[in-house]
């Protein structure tokens, strides 16, 4: 039996928000690494080193990843949105600029908003609640609307395939919870994921020409080992297990936070600038979630 909560507690929040400084901090890794280490040939490191420590975790705590339960069919659904989100994500990249990519794959909040409702009843948001998602996203897009200028065809291309990895992202999620993925353990869950991405990744960077190699600097595997065991493995460990636990589309409000937790460590060990905008932004992304999580007064 599941001990499914309908609301965020402290301990939800404290994580979702641990989650989301750590993936602000993963753009910065990724950014600094990928001059390095090509992007699908990173994401192949990346999510194999994060199977290899899934399966030793669930060895050492007996938690069984290859039992028969059903979840096959969902599992791979799942799996292969999430490799379809990330090879969306790095190909888009070769087209358009990150904050422009950052804008259009953080609508997915909106896709589990508008469809898991159709499905589970309870995810069902307020019409206040509605305000605080559409006020989260302006905050974002008001972080990153100094690049929406004059936009060339490849640049188009490149939102619209940032466009279909924040649908794909969102896609996952109601995969995760519309089907037997939904009473699976949290690691089941992730190892589905993280494992199709790892067999896709490797064929992709192959197709696309990226050079192989293991001849890296001392800072690139620091790099992909953080993003491999921090990123890949706990991180996404604890998002599967809040979406076992805690309402989706509230979950997913919270997601807004990672692309401002990214420019403010862009500032803190970038030295790039603080704006007024960037504080604007975060101030509309905190106030937009705290609506999105409000809970409704008890009527006398």
């Amino acid at each position: 039996m599941i001990d499914r909560k309908d609301h965020l507690d402290s301990r939800a929040t404290t994580i979702l928000v641990a989650c989301c400084a750590f993936w602000g901090l993963q753009q910065i890794l990724i950014k600094t690494t990928v001059t390095e280490v090509p992007p699908l040939w990173q994401a192949s490191i990346r999510m194999t080193g994060a199977v290899v420590l899934l399966w030793l975790w669930c060895r050492s705590r007996g938690v069984p990843l290859f039992k028969r339960d059903g979840t096959l069919p969902g599992g791979l659904l799942a799996g292969a949105l999430f490799a379809g989100e990330f090879v969306c994500i790095y190909i888009g990249l070769q087209h358009t600029s990150a904050s422009r990519l950052t804008v259009f794959l953080y609508t997915s909040p909106f896709v589990v908003a508008v469809l898991l409702p159709r499905v589970v009843p309870s995810e069902r948001l307020r019409g206040m609640q509605w305000v605080g998602l559409a006020l989260a996203f302006a905050g974002v897009v008001l972080a990153f609307s100094e690049s929406f200028g004059h936009s060339t065809s490849s640049q188009l291309h490149g939102d619209a395939l940032a466009l279909a990895a924040g649908v794909l992202w969102g896609l996952t999620t109601i995969a995760i919870r519309t089907t037997k993925l939904a009473t699976a353990s949290a690691e089941k869950t992730l190892f589905y994921q993280i494992a199709v991405t790892a067999a896709v990744s490797p064929v992709l960077s192959l197709l696309l020409g990226e050079r192989w190699s293991f001849s890296y600097s001392t800072y690139a595997w620091f790099s992909i080992a953080l993003q491999t065991a921090i990123g890949a493995f706990a991180s996404y460990l604890a998002w599967m297990w809040l979406l076992r636990h805690y309402p989706a589309t509230r979950i997913s409000s919270f997601t807004f936070l990672t692309p401002l937790f990214a420019l403010v460590f862009g500032v803190v060990l970038l030295s790039e600038s603080l704006t007024l905008q960037l504080v604007l932004a975060l101030a509309g992304v905190a106030l937009g979630i705290v609506m999105v999580n409000r809970r409704p007064a008890l009527k006398p």
